[in-house]
């Protein structure tokens, strides 16, 4: 999520955003909470690095077919890692 993602998601009337201003469907300027923008990006930030290193789920499904349990636990495992290393904020 970036912060005009943010942005929009905490103001759903916004439509264009220019530099700090937004603005609605009418053009007419809307106040915005950058603080509270910013806030929710860093919340999510872990979702976007967690896939980033998530391994391949073609791995997992190849270890199903197979019928390999040590390829499908090490999938596991190695998702596993990932999501110690890129906790869920409280």
């Amino acid at each position: 999520m970036n912060l005009h993602d943010a942005i929009r998601e905490l103001n759903p009337s916004v439509v264009v955003i220019s530099g700090e201003d937004a603005f609605d469907k009418d053009r007419q300027p809307v106040a915005i909470d950058l603080n509270a923008a910013q806030q929710l990006v860093d919340r999510n930030s872990y979702k976007e690095k967690r896939f980033a290193e998530y391994p391949d789920f073609k791995d997992y499904l190849d270890g199903i077919v197979k019928g390999d349990q040590a390829q499908i636990q090490a999938y596991i495992d190695a998702c596993l890692a990932v999501k110690q290393k890129y906790p869920k904020p409280q």
